[in-house]
């Protein structure tokens, strides 16, 4: 038994900062959601083509990359609780600008704004956190912040419901209303002390860390946490620059972010979150049920990051990454059968609900076939239709003639997400809050967020030409296979942090 584990916490006090930093992850995922119900309103009120609605909604990831960028070196310059207080200021302001805006150019920058408070937010919180969490409690706390993440989503959703048919221009209420979450958070982090470890490594503040530490585990437990953390200041290391995340006594933490950071997205996890109603009407759904459906998935990923919070800290990190991954492999196999084994059948009945006058015009010479693959399908219709009307089909109307076991294919994902839920998700946060140390942490996190970003948004841009183009069958596949690779990873390279204290992960990743 390691000696903070005799020591009695204050468990209280601790959760109680962890809920209120962790509020940034839920201003994260509404302001990420509540876009899906201002869609209609703002392209009507700003006259927005399709070009310019795609951008209005995908720029807030482009504010997130920089905000990736620069949190981490505000935060070690200034500290984790003032980068925090300037984000849900930022937060604050976007919301409100976004509902006051007047013009796309304004809307645009208002949505920026958001986007960079998002890419703080999504870094800083899990730092935070790390840093004054007990090493028994760390994991769960860390968590806190991916469970925020997915109830920021839900109830952005449960908002735009409620405030849809507000009089007016209701999307302006949509998005407007989450000043007030911003505001309460960025009052209530005037109430939360700053990183105990920062204050030592930074400011050499031992005295203020002490009296904090004491908080939170009494005078041994500061006592104890004061003297690992002054062994690393005892090392007199200069101030990490981004150069140092390359040097290779740093090689192994950066090869374990970045794997993780890369998977976590890759396997198409944001695909499926944004694009759910779409997955679920190519697999023949109406729209009304897809979107039922949709609702599903969120409460799935709701009650199984609740699940993670309960088991990282028991069960730990790497086996739950390797048990999530795996069934995240078998359900994105069940997903690429259910569709590899559908059936496309065109007859009077399904002939008639095709919208479009030309394109049922092109397929009538087709009435009273069947075909055993979307591939077949395709290559049958090449001829018959141009180009726009052929992407039209894959687009819209392809899902009239499917037949396929559509209660597979929602099995297939409620297991894919529960699985997500419970490893990549809530654990690439803890993990990559728990092995940069201190020196390196800011500039290496922003680094790792920045990375994670960038292929979150190349998933996401190239899902849809996935779906028309390649299929859903060979889609599924290939995600299968990137969650099988997850696996091997993981086994090969991922180290257990459960139960270390932070210097105690900096003694075993950093080579000498």
């Amino acid at each position: 038994m390691k000696p903070h584990d005799s020591l009695k916490m204050n468990k209280s006090y601790t959760i109680l900062i962890s809920l209120i930093v962790a509020l940034g992850g839920f201003l994260l995922g509404f302001d990420s959601a509540v876009i899906s119900g201002a869609i209609k309103g703002i392209t009507v009120y700003f006259e927005m083509t399709d070009a310019m609605l795609g951008f209005s909604v995908g720029c807030v990831v482009f504010g997130a990359m920089a905000g990736n960028l620069v949190a981490g070196p505000l935060a070690d310059k200034f500290g984790r609780k003032k980068v925090l207080i300037m984000v849900a200021a930022l937060f604050a302001i976007s919301a409100t600008w976004s509902a006051l805006a007047t013009s796309y150019n304004e809307f645009i920058i208002a949505r920026i704004i958001g986007g960079i408070g998002i890419g703080g937010a999504i870094l800083i919180a899990p730092i935070y956190i790390a840093e004054i969490a007990p090493a028994k409690l760390r994991g769960s706390l860390v968590s806190f912040n991916q469970l925020n993440i997915v109830i920021g989503i839900s109830v952005a959703y449960f908002s735009n419901y409620f405030l849809v048919n507000m009089e007016g221009e209701s999307w302006r209420w949509m998005l407007g209303v989450e000043a007030i979450p911003a505001i309460i958070y960025f009052l209530a982090l005037f109430t939360v002390p700053r990183s105990p470890r920062w204050l030592i490594q930074r400011l050499n503040k031992i005295e203020l860390a002490q009296k904090i530490l004491m908080k939170i585990g009494g005078e041994q437990y500061a006592e104890l946490t004061i003297a690992e953390i002054q062994k690393g200041v005892d090392k007199k290391e200069p101030k990490g620059k981004l150069s140092d995340i390359f040097q290779k006594k740093y090689s192994v933490i950066m090869v374990i972010a970045l794997g993780i950071a890369f998977f976590q997205q890759i396997t198409g996890i944001n695909a499926v979150f944004y694009y759910a109603p779409t997955i679920f009407e190519q697999a023949g759904g109406s729209t009304d049920s897809s979107f039922l459906q949709a609702i599903v998935v969120g409460l799935t990923n709701l009650v199984f990051t609740l699940v993670a919070i309960w088991l990282i800290d028991r069960l730990g990190r790497k086996p739950l990454l390797l048990i999530g991954s795996s069934f995240m492999t078998i359900a994105l196999l069940m997903a690429a059968f259910a569709f590899n084994n559908a059936t496309y059948n065109f007859n009077k009945e399904t002939l008639e609900k095709v919208s479009d006058a030309e394109i049922k015009t092109a397929l009538s010479d087709l009435n009273g076939q069947s075909f055993d693959s979307q591939a077949t399908l395709f290559n049958a219709l090449e001829d018959k239709l141009d180009e726009s009307k052929f992407l039209d089909f894959k687009r819209n109307e392809i899902t009239n003639f499917i037949q396929i076991n559509a209660t597979l294919v929602l099995i297939a994902i409620l297991l894919y997400v529960a699985s997500f839920a419970i490893s990549l998700g809530p654990v690439m946060w803890t993990l990559i809050s728990e092995v940069f140390p201190t020196k390196i942490k800011g500039i290496a996190i922003s680094v790792v967020g920045f990375f994670n970003s960038l292929v979150s948004f190349s998933v996401t841009q190239v899902f849809p030409w996935e779906l028309s183009n390649l299929g859903p069958t060979m889609t599924f596949g290939i995600y299968a296979i990137l969650s099988f690779l997850a696996i091997l990873f993981v086994y090969k390279y991922v180290i257990e942090t459960k139960g270390k204290t932070l210097e105690e992960v900096e003694e075993l990743l950093v080579k000498n």
